[in-house]
């Protein structure tokens, strides 16, 4: 069953951190051909939500109709003070809580949840600009200049760049490490990271193995090659996977290259046989079969998603 998640911006949200949290999410039923997670946008009456930069938000239903949840998440950034301070606000977000096995709180969300008195012994953050008003007003809580903040069923993060690890934490527990660590990779990289695995989350034999898969999706090399260049044994590089990675060397490695064919049929025309060949597949039929095996969709109706 999919893990549902109610998010609740309010006015002055950030886009930014709204789509930090999502888009990883996205990613993760894409990458894992499952749908693992299931969202929608809610207003606590229905009506669009006007965002920092002006952008409006379309709810597609109100607060009252959002029914039961895995993870309610309240955005706020500009404006928390005023939203905090209408009492049928708070008891909307009350309400909405009791039907939800989690809270969170991006950007200022964390204030809302502390006037709706969803913190009270808790540990959180908001933004880092505000930790000092928000322990100020909220003694109750135990603020903290973190980047985001786990305690229990609550949650926290003070930033976009909070917002995403929360969503990659989410996915790592119900998709695995290494559904976790290719999300991530799509979203961040740069070169340094990338001498460092991408990441850092890697040991240093690991990290050198896959940027050589990373290097070498449309000549694949045999694991045996893999395991040379990392300087470890081909058994060492396979302990070393399933420890960090949860999967094989070889699983994760046709991963990589299925991951590759995913992007390329979205967001190109190319023909099929030529897809195969840049991810190291020997023709467009050996491709269609590993494709459906690991996605549990054909490569047309990927394409046809895409489009």
């Amino acid at each position: 069953m999919a893990f549902r998640i109610v998010f609740l911006p309010f006015d002055g949200f950030s886009n930014m951190v709204l789509a930090s949290a999502i888009e990883p999410l996205r990613a993760a039923c894409n990458l894992s051909g499952r749908q693992l997670f299931d969202w929608c946008v809610a207003t606590p009456g229905g009506e669009a939500a006007c965002s920092s930069s002006g952008l409006r938000l379309a709810a597609e239903l109100p607060l009252t109709e959002a029914g039961r949840c895995d993870a309610l998440v309240l955005i706020a950034g500009y404006g928390a003070r005023e939203t905090a301070a209408r009492p049928e606000v708070l008891a909307a977000i009350r309400a909405a809580a009791r039907q939800s096995r989690a809270v969170t709180g991006l950007d200022m969300g964390a204030w809302l949840m502390a006037a709706a008195g969803l913190l009270e012994g808790y540990r959180a953050t908001v933004h880092w600009h505000e930790v000092e008003a928000f322990a100020e007003a909220f003694p109750e809580v135990e603020a903290v200049a973190e980047s985001y903040v786990t305690d229990g069923d609550r949650q926290s993060a003070g930033s976009a760049t909070s917002a995403m690890e929360l969503s990659l934490e989410t996915i790592r527990r119900m998709g695995g490490d290494a559904l976790a660590y290719d999300v991530r990779t799509l979203f961040v990289h740069d070169d340094t990271e990338r001498r460092r695995a991408e990441s850092g989350a890697l040991s240093p034999q690991l990290g050198r193995a896959v940027r050589f898969m990373l290097d070498a999706i449309e000549e694949p090399r045999g694991l045996s090659e893999v395991a040379a260049h990392a300087a470890v044994s081909q058994r060492t590089l396979d302990r070393l996977c399933r420890r960090e990675l949860g999967t094989s060397a070889g699983v994760y490695y046709r991963a990589l290259r299925l991951a590759r064919a995913q992007t390329l049929l979205i967001e190109t025309g190319l023909p099929l046989r030529d897809i195969a060949l840049r991810c190291g597949f020997a023709s467009a039929s050996t491709l269609s079969r590993a494709y459906s095996q690991q996605f549990g969709r054909s490569l047309s109706a990927t394409r046809r998603m895409g489009a």
